[in-house]
């Protein structure tokens, strides 16, 4: 595993239970300069993944529903597992938000914000990242499943 300077990766007590949350890390990880892993109840990144700079992971977002109290007093919620799977390439500046699984052998594009769940061998990009890709078995070819032309 390498992880490069000026990363912050920690777990957070965000159940009330700090022994609940979990932070895996797989085999042959690499972690690109000033990326953020944050984990309040579970983060699994599989092995060999490839995260470039400052890619931003994590399971749960600010609470700010309260006006009557500061947003950095009111803590965290939407607590909800994320998961990247082996073999996967984040681009710089790519957003995972709480609640999404990336499948294996993806790649999400430079500057992506992933909301929702990306399926094993699949090109995305975009905000919100769309399945641009998807590996074709039959054919052993990457091909464009028409989003391209839908993002324009």
């Amino acid at each position: 595993m390498n992880i490069e300077s000026d990363c912050w990766i920690h777990v957070v007590d965000g159940d009330g239970d700090e022994s609940s949350a979990k932070l895996v890390i797989g085999s042959h990880c690499g972690i690109g300069m000033g990326a953020t892993i944050s984990a309040a109840r579970q983060v699994v990144l599989g092995e060999h993944v490839l995260l470039a700079r400052n890619v931003y992971i994590s399971d749960h977002a600010h609470a700010f529903e309260d006006i009557t109290i500061p947003i950095m007093h009111q803590g965290i919620n939407n607590i909800k597992p994320v998961s990247i799977g082996k073999h996967t390439w984040l681009g710089q500046n790519v957003v995972v938000l709480p609640g999404v699984t990336i499948g294996e052998h993806c790649v999400i594009g430079a500057n992506s914000v992933v909301n929702s769940s990306i399926p094993d061998y699949s090109v995305a990009v975009g905000s919100p990242a769309r399945v641009v890709k998807q590996y074709n078995v039959a054919t052993k070819r990457w091909e464009s499943t028409g989003a391209i032309q839908q993002l324009s």
